[in-house]
């Protein structure tokens, strides 16, 4: 994903998108374990996207990013 892509994005959106990145993130690390993971790359490539976006929501001046997102999370588990 572009840092372009990402900033025409709204805030809600934004968090819908790093909850989104890090689950698929945890999903690719245990492939990795289990050593299924058809392409390496694809972790540093979410890894940079998951950056991106931080970096988007911290410009727009976003705090506790880190708290929203949980709540976000547990929200979609119910």
């Amino acid at each position: 994903m572009k840092i372009d892509e990402i900033r025409q994005m709204t805030t809600d959106e934004l968090y819908h998108e790093l909850v989104r990145l890090r689950r698929h993130l945890f999903e690719l690390q245990s492939q990795a374990v289990t050593e299924k993971l058809e392409d390496p790359s694809q972790l540093g490539k979410t890894k940079r996207d998951i950056a991106r976006t931080l970096t988007v929501l911290r410009e727009r001046g976003e705090t506790g990013i880190e708290i929203k997102e949980l709540k976000l999370e547990r929200a979609s588990h119910r």
